[in-house]
């Protein structure tokens, strides 16, 4: 996912070469979900210029801060947060960001279910400040809820006036988790439809279970799989994953 810069319209070169499916590209700060259940392929971020990514089923096991860092090298990023640390969601990052700080959450396990967390960071890009929040909530409905509610419990206690999140949330729009979220914050899809809207499974999406959510104040220009994206084909796409990535471009107002 992205922001833009504060104030203003004009995108970045590469950002300004983004088009969907004909039509103009959101300019601004980009935002990109992507699962990287497979981090030994390129992920499909690379032609988004993203200035931040949010990774879920990052690596976990041996050598997986190497296997991070190739991640983040292989689009011209740098590691921010997460990875095994927050059980799995990971924070990529442009030159652009400027660090506060990190934590990683490990979120209550439930017995015979897999450990959850979160991956964090409160940055500055361009004049704007921003907490982000990546997630990968749970495939049981009660427990799912749950952490959607821990979710916006942690995006409250950041300090910042601005947050993003983004993830894959095993659940549709309908589903009672994903409304959660979508009352206290803005669902970047809902709001400024653009690209693709269906996620999962990535060879015939039928759901839409992966998402970019942002505060109130952030003014969304466009969010959705970017299909059609100048650098980026329909295989790139599904080279990396198992779901299709999330592209949102946002305008982030400047720090006060």
């Amino acid at each position: 996912m992205a922001p833009a810069r504060p104030g203003a319209r004009r995108p970045t070169r590469r950002q300004g070469r983004a088009r969907g499916r004909g039509r103009p590209g959101p300019p601004g700060l980009s935002p990109v979900r992507h699962d990287a259940s497979d981090a030994r392929r390129r992920p499909s971020s690379g032609a988004a210029a993203p200035d931040l990514v949010l990774v879920q089923e990052a690596p976990r096991f041996f050598r997986w801060r190497k296997a991070a860092a190739r991640l983040a090298k292989s689009s011209d990023l740098v590691v921010l947060s997460g990875g095994a640390t927050a059980a799995g969601p990971l924070l990529l990052c442009s030159l652009r960001a400027r660090v506060e700080r990190t934590e990683d959450v490990l979120l209550p396990l439930t017995p015979g279910l897999h450990r959850r967390g979160f991956a964090t960071a409160v940055v500055r890009i361009a004049g704007a400040r921003l907490g982000v929040l990546s997630c990968h909530l749970s495939l049981q409905r009660d427990e799912r809820l749950a952490q959607a509610d821990l979710l916006l419990e942690r995006l409250a206690s950041m300090g910042v006036e601005h947050a993003v999140a983004g993830g894959d949330l095993n659940d549709v729009p309908t589903g009672k988790a994903f409304r959660h979220l979508a009352g206290p914050l803005q669902d970047c899809r809902a709001v400024a439809p653009w690209g693709g809207e269906l996620t999962f499974p990535p060879d015939e999406p039928r759901k839409r279970i992966d998402a970019v959510f942002a505060t109130p104040g952030i003014e969304v220009l466009g969010c959705g799989v970017p299909s059609g994206l100048p650098g980026v084909g329909e295989d790139d796409l599904r080279a990396a994953t198992d779901h299709l990535p999330v592209l949102a471009a946002l305008r982030v107002p400047a720090a006060k």
